[in-house]
């Protein structure tokens, strides 16, 4: 009788064990989705709602291209030269870091800006050219900047993809900078207030801030690229908006000056920095000045008799 009684505490203690074990499992598992889906609301970004004239000016089938007069300083000289900016809304695949080939669910709408510049330095030709992809639904950093320079001493090239981190890779023809792998922790990055202002200029940061400068400075500077102290200042007269960013380590000034009223296209720029090296560097300033704006489809035009577009733009 005792042992009988015995195996009935048993089963009867093994039987609670059990449901209070299964119990905690439940338990853990509806913890681990209630964190689950806290963890995916809180990745959630607030979107932007882009207006009616944004979408009918940006998603118009159309690029918007636009020639500058420019006076660049290099090697301590000015140098005559023509620059490009083409702005154009694409659809961007975040996980390749490419544009999207079609339609996709996963597509972010981006703005890219293609800025390009050619100018000659004595017997031999620059052509630069960089590539920022911004995110137009919120006011997250650039998905994306790719930078290359071409000239008769060699090509450089770098590239800043936005991911857990920012994965830098670049690759230069001098020694010391040969070809490079690292990350940073993300900050402002210069190259994409180029496209803050199309987008949204009311979000174009000001005050003391960490930024990363433009991928074309740090290479032709050969500056080591990482994030230095700058101060933004932001301006407004007689419709014109001024955006100053001042680099001391660098004793650098740029500004960019955009119309304030939408499309707040950039009218003109100017650049300050220390050109050219040893006993010939000093402060010089690079300007650009609007020669033409034409909304096209380029990627179109691509025939000879499309030649006279260039003529307009003053090419």
């Amino acid at each position: 009788m005792q042992t009988r009684t015995k195996l009935s505490l048993s089963f009867l203690l093994f039987t609670l064990l059990l449901s209070f074990t299964q119990s905690c499992k439940e338990a853990k598992q509806n913890t681990k989705k209630d964190i689950a889906l806290h963890t995916e609301k809180a990745e959630d970004s607030p979107k932007r709602e882009l207006s009616s004239e944004f979408k009918k000016y940006w998603y118009a089938g159309e690029a918007e291209v636009t020639s500058y007069k420019l006076q660049l300083a290099r090697y301590g000289e000015i140098r005559e030269g023509k620059a490009v900016l083409v702005y154009v809304t694409e659809p961007f695949l975040n996980k390749k870091q490419v544009k999207a080939d079609g339609p996709n669910p996963d597509n972010i709408p981006v703005l890219k800006l293609n800025s390009t510049k050619k100018y000659l330095t004595g017997i031999y030709p620059y052509s630069i050219m960089t590539s920022t992809f911004s995110p137009v639904n919120d006011n997250n950093h650039a998905l994306k900047v790719s930078f290359s320079a071409q000239e008769w001493c060699g090509q450089v090239y770098a590239q800043l993809n936005n991911r857990e981190k920012f994965d830098i890779m670049s690759h230069s023809y001098f020694e010391t900078e040969a070809d490079q792998n690292f990350e940073l922790e993300k900050t402002t990055l210069e190259n994409e207030l180029w496209n803050k202002i199309r987008i949204a200029p009311e979000s174009l940061p000001t005050g003391n801030l960490k930024i990363i400068p433009s991928l074309e400075y740090i290479r032709l500077s050969h500056k080591e690229l990482k994030p230095y102290n700058s101060t933004i200042s932001i301006s407004d007269e007689n419709g014109i908006t001024s955006y100053k960013i001042f680099y001391p380590e660098l004793e650098r000034t740029l500004t960019i000056n955009f119309t304030t009223t939408f499309p707040h296209s950039i009218e003109s720029w100017s650049d300050t920095f220390t050109s050219g090296f040893g006993k010939n560097a000093k402060q010089m300033t690079s300007t650009a000045t609007k020669i033409k704006t034409l909304k096209t489809p380029y990627w179109q035009q691509n025939r000879n008799k499309d030649l006279s577009l260039r003529d307009s733009l003053g090419l």
